[in-house]
Formats: C-alpha cells, structure tokens, sequence
C-alpha cells in the first residue's frame, strides 16, 4: 500500500479549508485544491509511506499494479482532487477523448463530484436550462448573457454529480468537494467573471474550443448517487458511479470495513472524515481525513478500522 503526499495548487478562487479542515500543510496563501492521486506531469504524488518513501507514484507503478482493467489505457487512468471554492469558478467545458489527444495530446475529461460541505444557498452550474444550438451559444458568450442560459443548481452536503466531457459546469462560491476524474488537466473556460489573474491580467478564454465541444443540452444524467445506501453489520455503503471509466463507492463505517483487491484493479482509498487504520497483509498504515491511500491491483483483503468515511474508486 502506498500513502501519498498530495500536490497543491494556489489557484485566484482557493480558499483555506483544505488546511483548516483538513489538516494539510503549504506555504501557499490559498489552497485551492489537493491532488491527491495523480500520476499527472502537471501534480504528481509521491509516496509517503514504506520502502518506497519519498519516490514518485509513476517511478514504482507497474502494469500488474494497475490491474487487467487500469492497462487498457495509454495513461494512469484517473486523477482525484479536494477541491475548496471559496470563490466561483470559471464556467467552463472539458473536451471528450478524441477531441483531446488530437489537439492537446492528452485524455479528454469526465469526471464526478461529491460535496463533502457547502454554505447556505451554495450552487454550481450544470449545462443548460434548455436546448440551445451552438450558434446560440456562442452569441450569449459575445453578449454577455450566458449565465443566463445555464442551469443553476443549489447543492447541499452529500450531494453527487456526473459530469460528461462537454457538459459545461461551474463549481460555485462556498462549496467544498472530492473530484474523480480522468487523468487529464485540459479545461477551456468560457466565463471567468471579468477577474484578473494573478499577474494581473484577465486569465485567457477559449470560446472557439468550447463551442467545438460544447454539448448544448440539457443535461440527461441524474445528478444523484446511482445507488441507494446499502446498510450492513457495522457500516454503509453507496454506489456514487458505475461507469466504463471509474466506479466510485461511498463508505460510512462505525467499525470496520473489509475490501478485496482483485486483479482487475487497483484501489483507492480517500478518507473524508474521521481515522482508523488500513491493513493488507503485515502492512498497517494510520489514516486520518484527507488522507489518500493507493492499493495495487491483486493486493487481496483490505481490513479499514475505525469511525471512518471514505470514498473507494477502482478502474
């Protein structure tokens, strides 16, 4: 098992909270977000526990530990962030896989969030509230008025949400969430609220890029966990998303929790509230909130003790 140090990133819109209630430690002024599985060259984890101390995930990664089902891509498969919006996001659309490797060399990007904590009347952007054509969209871009053609959603604590390569989304003012999402870091913003960067420049647009991949629907996905909760002796269980990418299970245990590492895939555990341990084999890590722990495929049983919630993503 691998504990990895997550990468920070100080981004205009950042907050405090991932240090506050988190417990993590920077030197940044706002901490935006913490990537905390990522093989990405833009963040990469290093591995903070065990013989392999202090090296980079990707430098100790080998296929068998991905899994059968982690190799069948031409990149580590997915990337997991905290993120704190202390401040709007841009609104903003990712490209889809074909879009993406033929013109920025890398995966397009779906991705999921649970909110673990918002404020009163937070809300985030969700595609549109109607059918727009592109050429409509565009105009509300060059007009001004997007924000009035999007769909606003108000979000509360344990709330979930899909979001598809060219669903045009926001993350808003006061919302705190966990991000699973392929392993890809291209963004094309199309509304950033007039704001300046920090070289105090206005930070660049990318309407063309947008519009290209933009779907201009409402959004047909539910916006709610696939599954109900799932009660068993001592803890609680949820399917946030099943989906050929990523699945994603939510875990509330008062006790203990036992997992199974098939030769499938790897799994990852991210901690979002409480502590306990994590045993496989003779390893036994302490794991506290905010800590994220990377299982290889074929590990076999996972014990996790404790008052503990956790999210379990495997590929």
């Amino acid at each position: 098992m691998f504990l990895l140090s997550p990468v920070f990133k100080d981004y205009i819109w950042g907050g405090n909270r991932l240090k506050t209630d988190f417990g993590f430690e920077n030197d940044l002024e706002k901490t935006a977000e913490a990537w905390v599985l990522s093989c990405h060259k833009d963040g990469e984890n290093t591995i903070a526990s065990g013989k392999y101390s202090g090296r980079k995930l990707s430098e100790v990664l080998t296929d068998g530990m991905l899994g059968s089902d982690g190799t069948k891509f031409d990149f580590f498969p997915i990337l997991i962030k905290l993120i704190d919006a202390k401040n709007n996001l841009s609104l903003q659309v990712h490209p889809d896989n074909e879009y993406a490797l033929k013109n920025e060399n890398e995966y397009g990007k779906t991705e999921c969030w649970y909110i673990l904590d918002c404020e009163k009347d937070s809300e985030l952007i969700y595609g549109f509230k109607e059918d727009i054509s592109p050429e409509e969209f565009r105009a509300s871009i060059e007009n001004d008025t997007v924000l009035d053609r999007v769909n606003h959603v108000k979000v509360k604590k344990g709330d979930f949400f899909f979001i598809d390569s060219g669903t045009l989304h926001a993350i808003g003012k006061g919302i705190l969430l966990a991000e699973i999402q392929q392993n890809s870091n291209t963004t094309y913003r199309v509304y950033d609220y007039n704001r300046l960067g920090n070289d105090g420049k206005p930070r660049p647009l990318h309407i063309d890029k947008a519009v290209d991949v933009t779907v201009c629907k409402k959004p047909v996905r539910s916006s709610s966990p696939e599954g109900e909760p799932e009660k068993y002796k001592g803890f609680e269980k949820t399917l946030l998303t099943s989906c050929d990418l990523f699945k994603v299970n939510l875990y509330k245990s008062k006790k203990s929790v036992s997992l199974f590492a098939d030769e499938k895939s790897f799994v990852s555990v991210l901690v979002i509230d409480g502590k306990g341990t994590i045993k496989n084999g003779d390893e036994t890590l302490e794991i506290k909130k905010g800590d994220s722990v990377f299982i290889p495929a074929s590990a076999g049983e996972i014990e996790i003790k404790g008052k503990i919630e956790f999210i379990e993503t495997r590929v």
